[in-house]
């Protein structure tokens, strides 16, 4: 597969909705644009990893012992339902408490549950142990191709996710989207709760 078209199917991925969107999204509207940075920040480091150990083949050693990739899948699964389940049963006084306390959070705290979000899904895995299947040809020296289109992805997901933290706290959307924040966060909560249990059930 050309570099060009995992290209355009990275942005793909990086641009569908899914638990790290949702994450970066519920962080923005609760503790504002810095937390939704950090959150996109950590997001970027977790993918740094899963290229790592998948251009050292180590993502496929995961993949085949069943019981440590179970294991990642169900930290990973746990962690999103608690998440959610913070974000779901949260009154309108607390997110209230928690953007006025904003400023105080330390920004490791996001950044973490950017990184966790990440690290612990196995899909994320996958996809990239299936595309350096195709990037890596072991007749061909191309280990440089890998490299770029690594930091190519890590790129991707950093500048789009701060994008997103960046749109969404805007103030007019700020002021559109006021009335509508709890419902809002209870819809990103259940998100969460629902991208948790699919991947602790498949």
């Amino acid at each position: 597969m050309e570099l060009f078209s995992l290209a355009l199917l990275g942005i793909l991925i990086v641009i569908s909705p899914g638990a790290d969107f949702v994450l970066v999204l519920k962080n923005s509207l609760n503790q504002g644009r810095r937390a939704g940075i950090w959150s996109a920040v950590g997001i970027s480091l977790a993918i740094s990893i899963h290229i790592s150990y998948s251009l050292f083949g180590i993502s496929y050693l995961i993949s085949q012992n069943e019981w440590l990739f179970s294991m990642i899948r169900y930290l990973g699964a746990a962690y999103l339902v608690y998440l959610g389940l913070k974000g779901l049963f949260a009154s309108p006084s607390q997110q209230a408490e928690g953007q006025a306390a904003h400023e105080c959070a330390p920004d490791w705290q996001f950044f973490f549950q950017g990184f966790l979000c990440n690290v612990l899904n196995p899909k994320t895995m996958l996809f990239f142990l299936s595309i350096f299947s195709q990037v890596i040809n072991p007749e061909a020296d191309n280990q440089n191709s890998a490299l770029i289109y690594g930091a190519y992805m890590i790129a991707l997901h950093g500048i789009w996710f701060s994008m997103v933290a960046v749109l969404f706290t805007s103030p007019y959307l700020q002021t559109l989207l006021l009335k509508l924040k709890h419902r809002l966060n209870q819809a990103c909560g259940a998100g969460l709760i629902l991208f948790g249990a699919m991947l602790g059930l498949k």
